[in-house]
């Protein structure tokens, strides 16, 4: 049996996937804290699942993430 979605799901990151990143491409030397990714989180400038966090933590959508990423290279942060 096949299962599908028939709606579009948006992938979601734990903090601990964000910090990874940012050390692996190297977008933030030394990356952020715990505390300012969360911080980053509250303020909305990462759009996170219901705005708070969830029993896995923070999950922040990846496209929010990669869109602040493009900020930071524009100088619009």
């Amino acid at each position: 049996m096949q299962h599908s979605l028939h709606t579009k799901t948006r992938t979601k990151l734990r903090l601990g996937e964000i910090d990874r990143l940012i050390r692996a491409h190297k977008i933030i030397v030394p990356p952020p804290s715990r505390p300012t990714l969360v911080k980053l989180c509250e303020n909305g400038t990462f759009e996170t699942v219901g705005g708070r966090p969830t029993s896995f933590g923070w999950l922040v959508y990846e496209d929010s993430f990669w869109n602040w990423v493009r900020k930071l290279d524009e100088g619009n942060v």
